[in-house]
């Protein structure tokens, strides 16, 4: 059965070494692999958002609401995050800033799909934009090895994919409507 509180614990334990993030990713791979589980302990996925399960300088644990059919522009997380989705669908385009450009561009350099009981394990420099294309809620666990709210990350422009500050209000609006 699945238990956040010792999700949570089992999190925080895994950050000693230099392994964590993949600990992490063992831990939430565990956890995802029984959908049902998961939406037992958290909920049946009603509307988009955030829960935050846990916040800390070192380690955050959302559940993440995808909305039906939203999309999250390209952004970095500068820290290592841990994606597991234990119901619907999450569509990652991977992006990577061109060195070349003082514009701080990007161009689209790889994507990865997630389903129901899937983790994916990402490094602080990854640059990724999130769809949920389905016509329903998405539910995901979302595991970072930081303050997943400090202010010291960036987004990237849809149109001109030029970069400018993340705007963690704008950013939950979007998950949300």
């Amino acid at each position: 059965m699945f238990d956040k509180e010792q999700l949570i614990s089992d999190c925080r334990g895994a950050l000693q070494g230099d392994r964590a993030s993949r600990n992490v990713r063992e831990i939430v791979a565990r956890a995802v692999a029984d959908s049902a589980s998961v939406i037992r302990g958290l909920g049946v996925p009603k509307q988009g958002g955030l829960d935050v399960l846990y916040r800390s300088k070192e380690l955050t644990v959302l559940n993440v609401l995808w909305a039906a059919r939203r999309i999250v522009m390209p952004h970095n997380h500068n820290m290592w995050a841990v994606i597991g989705v234990y119901d619907g669908r999450e569509d990652n385009i991977l992006w990577r800033q061109l060195p070349e450009d003082a514009n701080s561009s990007i161009e689209a350099a790889g994507a990865r799909t997630l389903g129901a009981g899937d983790t994916i394990a990402f490094g602080a420099d990854v640059i990724h934009s999130v769809v949920n294309p389905l016509e329903r809620i998405t539910g995901a666990i979302h595991v970072y090895g930081g303050d997943f709210f400090r202010p010291d990350r960036a987004e990237w422009d849809p149109e001109s994919l030029q970069e400018r500050p993340w705007d963690p209000e704008k950013a939950l609006q979007r998950l949300v409507s």
